[in-house]
């Protein structure tokens, strides 16, 4: 199996963490991990392909935003909210109040489709 490799603390660029938040998938893994809890791929994202949510999940380890480690077959992962806090003071707060209140972010896609078919 490959290697997951995740960039030091103080490699973190502020251009690569809000280029990961910029897309509704990624900000819904980094609402789901911000209670704290690890949680692997498959709980995530049930609702998305295992294709598109790999990309989505290098793009947030590589940026620094979360951190991957191997349990068996599984991929288990968690927010990196000490490194963010660390780099970039209050950046994860503020995000992460403002994709609360989305609903493509909150409640993933199901929510935008029903929000259509209200229209």
């Amino acid at each position: 199996m490959a290697v997951l490799s995740h960039p030091d603390r103080a490699e973190l660029r502020i251009a690569d963490v809000l280029e990961a938040f910029a897309h509704p998938i990624r900000l819904r893994i980094v609402h789901r991990l911000a209670h704290g809890a690890e949680r692997s791929c498959g709980e995530l994202l049930p609702e998305v392909s295992k294709s598109t949510a790999s990309h989505h999940w290098r793009v947030l380890r590589e940026s620094g935003v979360l951190h991957q480690r191997r349990e068996g077959r599984r991929l288990i992962m968690h927010l990196r909210r000490d490194d963010l806090e660390a780099r970039f003071p209050g950046l994860l707060d503020v995000v992460l109040a403002a994709a609360g209140g989305d609903p493509e972010v909150v409640e993933g896609e199901g929510a935008k489709a029903a929000g259509a078919l209200r229209s």
